[in-house]
């Protein structure tokens, strides 16, 4: 899908069809087919390769430059269907006139510069805005971040009455979630860095003023507070399926333990019975009363056991 939105005057974005882009467009494709490719291609005369690149979902974070235009790929948050997060490459190409962004998949972070939110960006200041995206990317990174804090306290109460490991999957599922942050975000920062040295070199490439300058430190910032972030959570969460690995086994000893005690309590009765049932000549087997003589025995000595049990904290 190709979409080609460009910022008026008045702040309103004015949408533009692929032959109607003039300079200070924005080429926004998501989930672009072949055609969709080579048309884009042709309009802005890039390399088709440089549109595929950022397809890929196994991508890496990298800057590549070539004829003028600016090859910028980032990972970007996102979450799943199921409620679990992932990392996904984004393609930002600066070219001299426009700026095209490339995704494989509908997005958060991109679904958000839209006609509502206009007044916040403007595609035709082309450094600006390729750096709020780097910014909203960052920003959605730290809100994932949150989510998954809120959601290994709810984990955390669970597993302390745990007996099976279901919330040890939770757990797993969310270190695999941090393992793709950290490794998508110590990639993003490189790139910044990079992009920081490009606005020092005398050539410029990305044209920027001070504030495009202290809106990117502003991201660089963001983007390292986010590593720190997920590094204390992945360290925190190693301690935390160590110790309840062994606090879900402790709970499956307090099972057995209960469940062995209630077993030789119930098979007290059934000992006594199997006695005055045997066909030999036993105590009260004449005792009109013997049955009830029985039974009585058979609740006191259970009784007396489930008190001796109570005092060891077998209950």
């Amino acid at each position: 899908m190709i979409k080609i939105l460009k910022t008026e005057d008045n702040k309103k974005l004015l949408k533009l069809s692929i032959s109607e882009a003039v300079s200070g467009s924005w080429f926004s494709l998501i989930e672009p087919n072949e055609e969709e490719i080579k048309q884009v291609s042709l309009v802005l005369g890039l390399d088709e390769d440089f549109l595929l690149n950022s397809l890929d979902l196994d991508e890496r974070s990298r800057i590549e430059i070539e004829d003028g235009n600016t090859l910028i790929i980032t990972n970007l948050p996102i979450m799943t269907e199921d409620g679990c997060f992932d990392t996904l490459p984004l393609g930002i190409i600066y070219t001299p006139t426009s700026i095209i962004t490339v995704c494989s998949k509908d997005n958060n972070i991109l679904s958000s510069f839209n006609e509502t939110t206009a007044y916040s960006f403007d595609t035709r200041n082309k450094t600006e805005f390729m750096l709020k995206i780097l910014y909203r990317s960052v920003k959605f990174y730290l809100k994932y971040l949150d989510i998954i804090n809120r959601t290994t306290e709810n984990i955390e109460i669970e597993l302390q009455k745990a007996t099976n490991n279901k919330a040890l999957f939770q757990l797993m599922e969310i270190q695999k979630t941090l393992v793709y942050f950290s490794t998508a975000l110590k990639d993003n920062d490189i790139v910044l860095q990079k992009i920081m040295r490009m606005t020092k070199s005398s050539a410029n490439l990305l044209k920027t003023t001070e504030e495009d300058i202290d809106m990117l430190e502003d991201v660089i910032i963001d983007t390292r507070q986010a590593i720190e972030m997920v590094d204390m959570h992945r360290m925190i969460l190693e301690a935390m399926m160590e110790g309840f690995a062994s606090i879900i086994n402790n709970n499956l000893n307090l099972v057995m333990k209960f469940l062995a005690a209630i077993t030789i309590i119930m098979s007290i009765p059934t000992m006594i019975g199997g006695l005055w049932g045997m066909n030999v000549k036993v105590p009260y087997g004449n005792n009109p009363y013997g049955f009830l003589i029985v039974v009585a025995l058979s609740i006191i000595t259970s009784t007396v056991v489930v008190f001796y049990f109570r005092k060891k904290g077998m209950f």
